[in-house]
């Protein structure tokens, strides 16, 4: 495999005369872990060990210099990397086990598609080549996520610890969860049981977008238990992806007041004829603003921190209607009894009081920018998803921000305006639209611009009825947007999209090594096809979340 076929690219390399020189790993080729990289070796063991049926014994300290060698160097930046491959040994240096992990993702590139296979598909094969070549890494952005929406369809534990090992071979380190919806809540609260006792299922699900008149007329569902999130979490640790938990408050809710008639305003709406929703868009069923709200979900929180070690905690925040508050005594008591100038402020207030509480307790709030309106509360940090309007606002406040614009990121719109595409929502969003996406808004400063801590693609899963549709959806242009985020790319309009489709090629054949169904360059195969079913026109606008 040509060193030049890495996606995302590195930000150098270098080949080692001999010109075109190779290593052989064979069965002979040890590899030895110094301390603070044992973990990377029990994984390089067990994934290219699998693949290429190499033991990869464990090496002597006397040959460290041979075979696989990982190492920890402290002058290089936590997460950057030096992969040096010579007639002698694989070299990978990392400023910590993160570092060292990524080198590790690049050796798996160089040794070829097989190298991703989960069991040699030659037998016979007892050499493997990695070219002599010299590279020197490091991402541009710590935050690089993938957004993966299991509350409009389920995603089984296995999918998600899939999507972990997707993620790890595209250099990103943020899984960004999102447990809860109108349509369904995932995560097993031990304290509140009907959570997932009667949150995690809905009677029927709209196939198609909320246009379509065709309906899947089964209860759809399902729930992770708190040891699959510990597992879940555990599993991306290994790959030193952090888990940022997502639980939405105070609107996108109705599945908790399905569960828990009295979350809802009960003066305004009879909750207790409510279910769990069976349709997309944007419900009017919101939290109401009361103690006994706050309460049920401090116990909810107490119950993710335990879970989720990540410093971030997303609390949503986006597309809560105010309706319901409106005609709310209660809520207007409350509007009154705070001295709030109406229900944006009654919303701001919702989201500072779990933003002192999770401050308190050694966490971070991040929400969607709507939690901008009202005013932000202090230690809150962003995910612009409406443009980068809200990031841009946020980022000369002074606060944290991670940019993942619907326009340019949102992986359920489109990716061609052909009528075979399936289920097509939102605008047409190619792989070269991806690929010339740019996190950081020009009209910030310098200064401004260090509170972007990176960009996330997001995934949500309404018109993705099961694991294939989200793989057509997200491939190939995660793997541009893997670029994006860690690469030192040029301006937009200078990205060289022709040498990145030329490393497609390279890829291609990696995404099918791992049983990627992606959307071929091509255009969808006739069974990735959804005829008849509505998605929303290319001209109209652009969709609900």
């Amino acid at each position: 495999m040509d060193f030049e076929d890495l996606i995302p690219a590195p930000r150098e390399g270098r080949r080692v005369p001999p010109e075109r020189g190779t290593l052989a790993l064979d069965e002979a080729t040890a590899l030895h872990a110094a301390p603070g990289t044992e973990r990377v070796a029990h994984w390089l063991r067990g994934t290219l060990g699998a693949a290429t049926g190499l033991p990869l014994a464990e090496g002597r300290e006397g040959r460290a210099e041979s075979g696989i060698v990982l190492r920890v160097d402290p002058e290089l930046a936590p997460e950057a990397y030096r992969l040096a491959v010579d007639g002698h040994a694989v070299r990978i240096d990392g400023g910590s086990a993160a570092g060292v992990f990524w080198g590790a993702q690049t050796l798996r590139q160089l040794l070829g598609a097989d190298a991703f296979r989960r069991a040699p598909v030659d037998p016979a094969r007892r050499t493997w080549d990695v070219p002599a070549v010299v590279i020197e890494d490091a991402p541009r952005f710590r935050w690089r996520g993938l957004m993966l929406d299991v509350a409009r369809h389920f995603l089984p534990k296995d999918g998600v610890l899939r999507y972990l090992d997707l993620m790890a071979a595209h250099k990103l380190n943020v899984l960004h969860f999102h447990l809860t919806d109108d349509q369904g809540w995932r995560i097993e609260i031990r304290k509140y049981p009907r959570l997932t006792e009667v949150g995690s299922w809905r009677a029927r699900t709209r196939f198609g977008h909320r246009a379509s008149p065709l309906w899947e007329r089964k209860p759809h569902g399902g729930h992770y238990t708190q040891d699959d999130i510990r597992e879940i979490v555990a599993y991306a640790a290994e790959r030193h992806i952090t888990v940022v938990p997502e639980i939405d408050v105070p609107g996108h809710s109705q599945a908790a007041i399905a569960a828990y008639p009295e979350l809802g305003n009960t003066d305004v709406v009879d909750t207790t004829a409510l279910s769990v929703w069976d349709d997309w868009g944007i419900s009017p069923n919101v939290l109401a603003p009361t103690d006994t709200t706050l309460r049920f979900y401090e116990g909810v929180f107490e119950e993710v921190l335990e879970l989720f070690p990540s410093r971030f905690v997303h609390v949503g925040g986006d597309e809560c209607p105010r309706d319901q508050w409106r005609h709310s005594a209660t809520a207007q008591a409350r509007v009154k009894e705070l001295g709030l100038a109406g229900e944006e402020e009654l919303q701001a207030w919702f989201t500072r009081h779990f933003d002192r509480w999770l401050t308190a307790r050694g966490r971070r709030l991040i929400g969607w920018d709507e939690i901008l309106e009202g005013g932000l509360a202090p230690g809150a940090a962003v995910s612009s998803w409406r443009g980068y309007a809200g990031g841009v606002t946020a980022a000369r406040a002074g606060h944290d921000v991670v940019m993942c614009p619907e326009q340019q990121v949102y992986l359920d719109h489109r990716q061609d305006a052909g009528a075979d595409e399936p289920v097509p929502i939102g605008y047409v969003r190619t792989l070269e639209d991806v690929f010339r996406f740019e996190p950081v808004p020009p009209e910030l400063t310098p200064e401004e611009a260090r509170h972007v801590l990176g960009t996330q693609a997001n995934v949500w899963t309404e018109v993705m009825e099961d694991a294939a549709r989200v793989d057509y959806q997200v491939f190939p242009r995660l793997a541009a947007f893997a670029e994006v985020a860690w690469s030192a790319l040029p301006a937009p309009a200078e990205r060289d999209f022709a040498g990145f489709q030329r490393r497609m090629t390279a890829h291609y054949r990696r995404l099918d090594a791992l049983g990627v169904a992606y959307r071929p360059p091509t255009g969808p195969r006739p069974w990735q096809r959804r005829p008849g079913v509505l998605g929303r026109p290319v001209d109209g606008p652009p969709p609900n979340r």
